[in-house]
């Protein structure tokens, strides 16, 4: 069975987070210059919650907040769903799909240890099924 390890193998090793006090527009501007989608919130290494482009829409355009003045910590989702290094890449495409979230942050312990995107479970599921067809082919052919 693949692990979510096996996915933060292939990334590199550097996680973007963001203080709760920062300001919703600093994370915005941080995300823009990583080209990311979701931000870890974390405060003293704690893992409190994520922001993601969602939460942006949702929480602080439609209910006409200032970007520049809303804290992270009213803008993002608290107590995000997590997997460990050991969990299994099935596991996170259902909670993914079940709880119609993009992102999955990866705790080893109480450590961040990285952070899967769906964009990174589905190239790791194409790339694993093409190698899956490979061997299969040489085994055919031989």
């Amino acid at each position: 069975m693949k692990s979510v390890q096996q996915i933060l193998s292939t990334k590199p090793v550097q996680v973007y987070a963001a203080a709760s006090t920062d300001s919703v527009l600093d994370a915005l501007k941080v995300m823009t210059e990583k080209n990311i989608s979701a931000l870890l919130i974390m405060d003293n290494d704690n893992l409190l919650g994520i922001f993601t482009e969602r939460d942006y829409a949702r929480k602080i355009v439609l209910h006409g907040k200032s970007s520049n003045t809303t804290p992270l910590s009213e803008a993002m989702t608290s107590n995000p769903i997590t997997v460990s290094p050991a969990d299994s890449i099935e596991l996170c495409m259902e909670l993914m799909t079940d709880k119609h979230i993009r992102h999955l942050p990866v705790m080893d312990g109480t450590k961040v240890a990285g952070m899967v995107s769906i964009g990174d479970v589905v190239k790791f599921i194409i790339a694993d099924q093409k190698q899956t067809i490979s061997q299969l082919e040489s085994y055919i052919n031989s």
